[in-house]
């Protein structure tokens, strides 16, 4: 903060040449000759030449406590750790230690006391304190040393140069200095500023895998609930690693679905509604019966339970809804489409592919048509594959890096081309859902295609039916739960497939 004195000795030197001294002296002349006061500069900021530290303690000392008196009430800073060889001493709020503060931001009550330095001396003993807000002043602070010194501070209006506040030392002096904004902002600040804006800490790259979500809604009459899974699924266009049980099972779309998953970490808040919060409190925001609950298992790492009321319109931040931890004291105020818990609905994360495994991925196939077409695959991997695949670094090896020379194909029997049957099946995986179908009964009519297939690597069987819906829809049935709508041109395309497979005209490789 200190100033050079060069530039006022340079002009010294000038007006001396010009034999301007007289008016040199009346830069320091009193305003009033009969006033008391000694008044350095009229009402704005004039560098005397030398710095003057207006709170210290000498050299070493430490910091033990700030209590700061604003118009929104008080604050007390007091020592969280000591001061040791390697680290400086941080600091907490007193009563509030319960609390996630960011101590980086209480830690300036104390540092930016310590050594505070003015370069601009206004008035000396000052008898007009009401020109500069000192008369009564909206702010004023105490800084106690360990060593038992204690300088308290007055924080009057602002300079009129800008960036900079009058200040005065309660040393009986009344001497009036002025001292930089961005040391004093912090001591304006409500207890609420010094809160944690993120409500659950994030450990970029090193979260907790979170086994499973839930989320239940006021506006849902089912959960939505979604579980990690150890199988690999990027052989279904997803490589998301939790997959949707409720209201229906299904496959997550990663790029939609992540921040439903793991959104709670980093959750950042715009806002404070209230700190040590009682049953009164949580009444009023809405989350006594929550309008959405969203627990995060993370297993042996911990459950996490978020509240959140029903969305409103902020006049600050917009479209946002009260927040809490199920048995926290910080209600926050958190913007909406960081909450996406509130409005999600299962068709917005899942993905749209209905098929999810790779062409290789299974042992056998079978589709039939209701027009009496029926095509039953084998599909076994060669001998010489099987020993490139023991002999890789890596524990698997994908089947998304094998191809058609590394199987034996058989339909209904007889040996098959397995590049073509790779075509075949390749069309069936590009389909996709174009919405959910989760309270429509299922047909009792047969079903226009049937596909039955065998994951090879746990051995499940999966069986799906696309049923007539409608001139342009078709309903698919999964395991016989009815699941999704799709267009009915696709399924007329896997029955003009069928209908070649045997000869060598070209598949269809597209529906639309």
């Amino acid at each position: 903060m200190k100033k050079s004195a060069k530039g006022i000795i340079a002009l010294v030197g000038v007006l001396a040449v010009l034999g301007g001294v007289f008016a040199g002296l009346k830069l320091t002349e009193p305003e009033n000759s009969d006033s008391t006061d000694s008044t350095v500069s009229d009402d704005t900021s004039s560098d005397t030449g030398d710095s003057v530290v207006l709170i210290s303690d000498g050299e070493d000392g430490t910091v033990e406590r700030v209590d700061v008196q604003n118009k929104s009430g008080e604050l007390h800073a007091v020592v969280l750790t000591e001061k040791t060889e390697d680290s400086a001493a941080t600091y907490t709020l007193e009563g509030y230690e319960d609390l996630n503060l960011n101590t980086s931001v209480v830690g300036t009550l104390a540092n930016n006391a310590d050594n505070l330095t003015s370069s601009s001396l206004i008035a000396e003993n000052c008898t007009e304190l009401e020109k500069y807000g000192l008369a009564e002043p909206y702010l004023e602070f105490t800084v106690v040393y360990k060593s038992g010194k204690s300088v308290r501070m007055f924080v009057g209006d602002d300079a009129p140069t800008g960036g900079q506040k009058y200040v005065m030392v309660d040393d009986g002096n009344n001497n009036v200095y002025t001292v930089a904004d961005s040391y004093l902002a912090n001591y304006d600040k409500t207890t609420e500023d010094f809160v944690q804006s993120t409500i659950v800490e994030s450990s970029e790259g090193d979260n907790p895998t979170v086994e499973s979500v839930r989320i239940e809604r006021e506006d849902l009459d089912y959960d939505i609930y979604l579980e990690h899974t150890d199988k690999d699924n990027t052989s279904g266009g997803t490589s998301a690693e939790h997959i949707m049980k409720e209201p229906t099972e299904a496959f997550l779309a990663i790029e939609r679905s992540q921040d439903i998953t793991d959104g709670i970490f980093g959750l950042s808040s715009s806002g404070i509604y209230s700190i040590h919060c009682d049953e009164s409190d949580i009444a009023q925001a809405g989350l006594k019966e929550p309008f959405c609950r969203v627990t995060v298992d993370c297993g042996e790492d911990g459950k996490y339970i978020l509240l959140l009321s029903e969305p409103f319109t902020d006049s600050d931040s917009g479209r946002c809804c009260y927040a809490m931890l199920e048995g926290g004291n910080v209600i926050y105020i958190v913007k909406a489409e960081n909450a996406k818990w509130v409005d999600v609905m299962p068709i917005d994360i899942a993905s749209r592919i209905f098929i999810a495994n790779y062409v290789w991925d299974i042992t056998d196939f079978k589709i039939e048509s209701q027009d009496g077409q029926a095509a039953e695959f084998s599909i076994e991997k060669k001998e010489q594959a099987e020993e490139t695949t023991s002999s890789e670094d890596s524990e698997e090896t994908s089947s998304a890096t094998l191809s058609a020379d590394d199987f034996n194909v058989t339909l209904n029997g007889e040996e098959f081309d397995a590049e073509r049957y790779r075509k075949f099946y390749s069309f069936l995986i590009s389909g996709s859902a174009e919405e959910f179908a989760l309270d429509v009964p299922v047909p009792d009519t047969e079903p226009l295609v049937r596909i039955e297939y065998t994951d090879s690597s746990d051995g499940t069987t999966r069986v799906l039916e696309f049923y007539d819906y409608s001139n342009l829809t078709v309903q698919i049935v999964i395991d016989g739960e009815s699941k999704f709508f799709t267009e009915k041109s696709y399924v007329e395309t896997i029955i003009e497939n069928m209908s070649v497979l045997g000869t060598d005209e070209d598949l269809k490789t597209t529906w639309k």
